[in-house]
């Protein structure tokens, strides 16, 4: 984990269940003698999660349909430090904007974003009920000011039509759907949970079809990400996603130098035995990104 991440340490579940008391149902101790929780039910982790977001940033709500993705906060806040280093290592520190593609029904890097940096964020998705949920989520935690929210209505755009002609964002961050269908994702929860020894009950991260599966999988809406970014190329500074599959870096590294990227980076990142990386790119000369870090610095 990046050193700045809160959740380096093992869960402190007595401090995460008073402040957030539905947790202590599905605490148990296990054959070490330690509180823990089971991570293959779907309601536990959800407890869990809106136990640290209540804890460690001040997130007074945060609630959405069982049916969505249920995102971990240790992980998704590690995303939110390595792209601030990144951002960082290139003067670009204040008064930062955020694009997050697929901001989904839990407004997650947003909040977060906004929780560790005070970044203010557009976050996109193709779902209106997401949409709607994510709003609910900024009210709540009287948001609106620093998280806005756009609609993407069609499945086959990611940055068409969300870019406005006088839109500058410092990164655009993603967490791209991986599989390619409702029954690779079905298939490799099973996997991951027989690895576990644990008894098949359902998907235990949940998630509705656009925030797991798309045609063609994460090499594809990769692609296609890459594509469009390159379409934009002076309105952001570092375009970057996740990348859950190591294969798929190299085809992403050959096509964004074909579409003369000016700079790749990829970045590591390990949580717990979860292994992860974030691919980092820009079309910004050495004068543009002078230019930018410049503004950023005023």
């Amino acid at each position: 984990m990046h050193k700045n991440n809160l959740h380096i340490e093992e869960y402190d579940f007595p401090k995460l269940c008073k402040v957030y008391p539905p947790l202590k149902e599905f605490i148990f101790i296990n054959e070490h003698n330690i509180q823990s929780v089971n991570f293959a039910f779907p309601k536990a982790v959800k407890a869990v999660n809106t136990a640290l977001l209540m804890t460690y940033y001040n997130i007074k709500y945060w609630r959405f349909s069982d049916m969505n993705l249920c995102p971990p906060i240790p992980s998704r806040s590690d995303y939110i430090h390595y792209l601030t280093t990144l951002l960082n290592y290139d003067f670009v520190t204040k008064n930062i904007t955020v694009l997050d593609i697929g901001v989904g029904a839990s407004c997650i890097y947003p909040i977060l974003g906004n929780a560790i940096n005070n970044w203010k964020f557009v976050g996109t998705d193709i779902d209106e009920n997401s949409l709607n949920s994510a709003q609910k989520i900024i009210d709540k935690n009287n948001l609106k000011e620093d998280i806005k929210l756009r609609f993407q209505p069609n499945r086959e755009d990611i940055l068409y039509g969300i870019f406005n002609e006088d839109d500058c964002f410092d990164a655009c961050m993603c967490n791209p759907p991986f599989y390619s269908s409702e029954l690779d994702a079905s298939e490799a929860n099973n996997r991951k949970l027989k690895g576990l020894g644990i008894k098949n009950e359902g998907r235990n991260f949940a998630g509705v079809s656009n925030e797991l599966w798309y045609e063609g999988g994460e090499k594809a809406f990769l692609h296609n990400y890459l594509y469009q970014s390159s379409q934009y190329k002076t309105q952001c500074y570092w375009f970057t996603s996740l990348v859950s599959k190591k294969e798929n870096v190299q085809s992403m590294y050959d096509s964004l130098n074909l579409m003369n990227a000016t700079e790749i980076k990829t970045i590591d990142m390990n949580q717990g035995h979860k292994f992860s990386r974030v691919v980092a790119w820009t079309f910004l000369t050495d004068k543009e990104r002078e230019k930018w870090a410049m503004k950023s610095l005023k």
